[in-house]
């Protein structure tokens, strides 16, 4: 199993002053220490880092332009893949050639490293620019094609139920032939399977759902997978999962870095925001069918040390992680993105998870990949010989029962 990042850029509330100085503060300190970050992961085995696209998000996710910072990344790592966690492919946010230009350019900085992940978000922010709800799936997979296209055809022209365009020639084309790998964000079994059918990469969450709930997300996805027709030129058949992960010297650091105290903010803010925006429609029995626990994890009515024991976040020491990692893998999990700034934990911690995390976790983990790859191998080497064995032996008694002399 890879480890990868995912990065919001959360500003937590309350801010050290009042507009408009307190959030420019603010947000300048997390832009600059998340890309520190970064760049340290780059240097330590982490796989790819995944950037999101939010829109007037308050807290959290202060990163509405995730191909601008995917950029300077370019520029300032050499190893780590970029990935957008995700492009909004629904035409009300974005026309699909600006699409096309924005991760076709990131592609092209980095020299290939570009990862292209879709989404069409919630409704929040689909409200807010006007998106058609219903008809938001057959949008983005419309788009989708359309990017496709963009980057194939040397010229595209496009007059369909979504799109009037003229022929125009979209540049520049990506670094990666065809294009760059295309992954699917996901929430539900549903969803899930959308993804594995379209031969997409699957990005999903483990956030307030044990590892057996999970599962069954990623065993709908493997199910989809068998009978996939890729939506685009690339099939891609993996499972990225994020949660919250902190990695420590020993657990007592755990109280000085503010750990839990931060995982008590990103839960119940979370549900805060899915009940203010994205389930204020609902009744409050509809509310409580949908999601059980969030009225009372919105009021902060709940042990926050129950998801790490039930393997919902990945704290602990180096071990304690890899343990917990190796839980993931079984699951069906073939990267971890590791949220690793989130809340109050100082940036100084999250460098040191950075370190422990990429010269004593990634490492193993790379050296047990290693070890099954190789008992893989012999698996289907012995398997070669006992097929030729039985064959050979087969072919003998065949010639005895024709030829007994």
């Amino acid at each position: 199993m890879e480890l990868g990042l995912l990065y919001e850029f959360d500003v937590p509330q309350p801010w050290a002053g009042e507009h408009p100085w307190g959030q420019r503060m603010a947000e300048r300190k997390a832009y600059r220490d998340n890309i520190e970050q970064i760049v340290l992961a780059d240097t330590l085995g982490f796989d790819t880092v995944w950037l999101v696209e939010h829109h007037f998000r308050e807290n959290r996710s202060h990163m509405p332009c995730n191909e601008v910072v995917l950029g300077a990344l370019s520029q300032s790592t050499r190893n780590i893949n970029l990935g957008f966690g995700v492009a909004l492919m629904p035409h009300e946010f974005i026309h699909p050639a600006r699409i096309a230009e924005k991760v076709a350019t990131v592609d092209l900085l980095s020299g290939g490293r570009a990862v292209w992940g879709m989404g069409r978000s919630t409704p929040m922010e689909q409200i807010a620019f006007g998106v058609d709800i219903p008809a938001s799936k057959e949008k983005m997979k419309a788009a989708a094609r359309t990017v496709v296209g963009m980057w194939e055809e040397q010229y595209y022209e496009e007059h369909s139920e979504y799109l009037d365009f003229p022929a125009r020639m979209v540049t520049p084309k990506p670094y990666q032939y065809p294009h760059p790998p295309a992954w699917m964000a996901a929430s539900t079994e549903s969803s899930a399977r959308m993804a594995g059918e379209n031969a997409c990469g699957l990005l999903c969450f483990s956030i307030m759902q044990p590892l057996d709930k999970l599962k069954l997300v990623i065993d709908a996805y493997r199910e989809a997978q068998k009978s996939a027709v890729p939506l685009t030129s690339v099939h891609t058949n993996k499972v990225g999962v994020y949660t919250l992960v902190h990695c420590a010297e020993s657990r007592d650091d755990f109280e000085t870095n503010r750990l839990w105290e931060s995982m008590w903010w990103w839960y119940k803010g979370l549900a805060e925001f899915h009940l203010r925006w994205e389930m204020g429609h609902l009744t409050e029995e509809q509310k409580a069918a949908a999601f059980p626990l969030l009225e009372s994890r919105a009021r902060g009515e709940f042990d926050i040390e129950e998801f790490d024991r039930e393997d919902m976040v990945i704290v602990g020491t180096p071990d304690e992680v890899l343990e917990k990692l190796l839980r993931y893998e079984a699951a069906g999990v073939d990267q971890l993105l590791c949220y690793l700034n989130f809340g109050y934990l100082p940036h100084e911690a999250i460098m040191k998870s950075i370190e422990l995390l990429g010269t004593r976790v990634i490492p193993e983990l790379k050296r047990r990949g290693s070890g099954q790859l190789a008992a893989g191998l012999e698996q289907k080497i012995q398997e070669a010989v006992r097929k030729s064995v039985a064959e050979t032996l087969w072919s003998e008694d065949v010639k005895l029962e024709l030829y007994p002399d």
